[in-house]
């Protein structure tokens, strides 16, 4: 592991760092600047703010320049950093040296403790906007549904139709819409995204659109929007379903026109851009609701693709969750790859993974932050994970022998681990398991009959 914070991918320059905590089942982050000092804690006028009971209010500061160190601010509950005198070095053993008032220089990727808070100085990956298995030419395609997936969307990445991404939150919609993109002829062009649900419709507009000089106060000078800027490539219109009816309107002209017009000016101007559009909401309800427009929902359907759930692509779990190993083990400046082991796989693969792939990043990064050796562990993973894991696999949860003695079909052994998981996730509750798992409660409740499982009572 290498000592302080001058390192960087170009020579010279400071790397851009980030402090990571693990709060029970979540991790915080929060960026930190190149050089200076920044006070750690629970009180509201820290720099870096912990809230948790057993960090101080003002426990501790973080020194960043040519070298990082701690420094102990006489907290109640201690700040812990490993223990270089000791011998014992194990994946299972991580001794730790608690400071008092000490000041200590520490590395990039080093495990310290604020109280029982553990927290980490990693790097800001230079591609952090991208996730390791977002570039089309490096994605996790091992499912069978995916794989034709990509197929098709491979096929209408040809021509210059408007497609439409469907799924739930976390599930990947950006990356099928890179791979739009990069599949296309439009791919040597620029490819430019916004959230719609990001900004205020106001700002929408001129993000959008663009605006010219004194258009409104504080346009001191002409900018072009989105649009302009995505000409000749494409536009990624993320939670389209959050346009407010106005942008919707503007939208609409500009995709039967291909001319945008500038607030404040009265000259369209021509546009060549693809138009790939992502939502986790059912627009066909939004338009009956009078919350979506209709033209412009044809408009923008022209093909849809609907990416399935994280918990119905098994296959790809594991693949996925060691991207983002390797990803969050270049951050903290690992001297050894960080792997996954056969038990902590297990749990992976058998939670139902409601957040999906957002959800699975965001739970190795945590594990990234607490392993004490090169091995991931069950003891790493959140405890709502292993939890819900366990259920799957406990008591009465395996799916019985056939009654002609052969062995039960490992499909719906997997699919009756779901289910228990499901339920297990929800309390019991079978509306929310239902729809944790995308099927109705009438469906789910034939399931449970045909797997021989008791429906359970709702829990509190």
């Amino acid at each position: 592991m290498g000592k302080g914070a001058s390192s960087s991918d170009e020579p010279g320059a400071p790397a851009a760092l980030e402090l990571v905590a693990v709060v029970g089942d979540a991790i915080a982050i929060a960026p930190l600047p190149a050089r200076g000092a920044v006070t750690l804690g629970r009180g509201q006028g820290c720099d870096v703010r912990i809230d948790n009971h057993s960090v101080s209010r003002a426990h501790a500061i973080l020194h960043l320049g040519p070298t990082l160190r701690i420094q102990d601010l006489g907290s109640v509950n201690g700040t812990f950093v490993r223990d270089a005198r000791s011998t014992t070095d194990t994946a299972a053993t991580h001794p730790l040296r608690k400071l008092s008032k000490d000041i200590l220089e520490i590395a990039i990727g080093e495990r310290l403790n604020l109280g029982s808070i553990p927290i980490v100085i990693r790097r800001i990956a230079a591609n952090a906007r991208r996730s390791p298995a977002s570039a089309p030419d490096g994605a996790v395609v091992r499912d069978p549904a995916m794989r034709a997936l990509y197929d098709q969307v491979t096929r209408a990445a040809r021509s210059t139709i408007s497609v439409l991404i469907l799924g739930e939150t976390g599930v990947g919609k950006e990356v099928l819409a890179h791979a739009v993109h990069e599949r296309s002829k439009r791919a040597p062009g620029p490819f430019v995204e916004l959230n719609c649900a990001a900004l205020p419709a106001s700002l929408l507009e001129s993000e959008l659109f663009g605006y010219e000089k004194n258009a409104f106060t504080g346009a001191t000078q002409a900018r072009p929007g989105l649009l302009e800027s995505a000409d000749g490539g494409t536009i990624f219109l993320d939670e389209v379903g959050e346009l407010p009816m106005s942008v919707q309107v503007k939208l609409l002209r500009v995709l039967e026109d291909r001319k945008v017009l500038r607030i404040g000016s009265r000259s369209p101007r021509k546009l060549d851009v693809r138009f790939v559009a992502a939502t986790n909401r059912d627009l066909e309800a939004e338009v009956a609701r009078g919350n979506f427009r209709q033209d412009l929902y044809f408009r923008l359907n022209s093909v849809s693709f609907t990416i399935p759930p994280l918990r119905e692509r098994i296959a790809e779990i594991a693949p996925l969750a060691e991207r983002f190993l390797a990803a969050a083990g270049h951050t903290l400046d690992r001297a050894e790859p960080l792997r996954l082991s056969p038990e902590a796989v297990g749990y992976l693969e058998r939670y139902v993974w409601p957040g999906n792939v957002r959800e699975l990043r965001n739970v190795i990064e945590r594990a990234a932050v607490l392993a004490s050796g090169d091995l991931i562990l069950p003891a790493d993973l959140p405890s709502n994970v292993t939890r819900v894991a366990r259920a799957a696999r406990g008591t009465g949860t395996e799916a019985p022998a056939s009654s002609d003695g052969s062995e039960p079909d490992p499909g719906k052994a997997a699919e009756r681990q779901r289910i228990v998981a499901a339920l297990e996730q929800c309390a019991g509750n079978q509306t929310r398991a239902a729809k944790l798992l995308g099927i109705s409660l009438r469906t789910l409740v034939n399931r449970l009959a045909e797997h021989k499982l008791a429906r359970p009572r709702k829990r509190s």
